[in-house]
């Protein structure tokens, strides 16, 4: 009686799926996507309120740079620029970081196009709608946070008058008009879905509702700086002399 061969092993490791469609590596790039969200999120919402502090007076504005920069450790007490630089390169890393793992789920053929169109058209939900135009806004940033940063890694000097020097007399408030509303945007509705997708919050409502008044709120706080600035960038004579407080 011949022997019935057993049946030829499988090797899962050869039809296993490969890169970040493998099952673990996809989790560990949610987990690695979320986390650098959530760090250029909060980073998006203190730099909007440091930046803001231009609308309390140029000595205000002046004395946040200072302690950003480590004033009080300065012989000078004018801070040390190189950490702008610094911290401007290690959130461009974070901001490539983020745009790699996020690239996963951006359609890349006009039928997956199609088909998200047909399904905000047939099933227009609030959430679909938040991640089209997290999609968008993603998109945009890719090209003008990278911008942004660089400016600061080369020019990294700041004051009530060196930034509005910049945002003024070198037109950089066309980048800032449309670096705002894409970052304010994405940053926000990111937090949000960062929540709700990980089941930090129980109200996820109560929890969107907050989310839009947080745009609306930042976006004023942004827009009146940016308009502070340049009011103070059309007063200015060139060459700009930096900015000494009175006391």
């Amino acid at each position: 009686m011949a022997n019935n061969p057993l049946p030829a092993k499988v090797d899962l490791s050869a039809s296993a799926a490969k890169g970040f469609s493998h099952p673990i590596w996809a989790a560990r790039a949610d987990r690695l996507q979320s986390a650098s969200g959530v760090l250029l999120g909060l980073f998006i919402i203190m730099h909007l309120h440091f930046e803001s502090s231009i609308l309390l007076g140029k000595d205000a504005f002046y004395y946040v740079v200072q302690f950003l920069e480590g004033g009080i450790f300065s012989e000078t007490g004018h801070g040390y620029p190189i950490l702008t630089q610094v911290f401007s390169a290690f959130m461009l890393v974070v901001v490539m970081i983020h745009a790699v793992f996020a690239l996963r789920r951006f359609p890349t053929q006009i039928g997956q196009w199609r088909a998200l169109r047909q399904q905000l058209q047939f099933l227009p939900h609030e959430d679909t709608k938040i991640w089209f135009w997290q999609m968008v806004t993603g998109f945009l940033l890719f090209f003008l946070a990278p911008v942004h940063l660089f400016t600061m890694i080369m020019n990294p000097d700041i004051g009530p008058h060196l930034s509005a020097e910049r945002v003024y007399h070198d037109n950089a408030w066309i980048l800032y008009v449309l670096l705002l509303p894409a970052v304010v945007v994405h940053a926000i509705f990111g937090l949000y879905r960062v929540c709700v997708k990980w089941g930090l919050v129980q109200q996820r409502f109560a929890l969107l509702k907050f989310a839009k008044v947080l745009v609306v709120y930042l976006m004023i706080i942004g827009i009146a700086s940016l308009v502070t600035y340049i009011v103070i960038g059309r007063t200015l004579e060139l060459p700009i002399i930096p900015f000494v407080p009175t006391l």
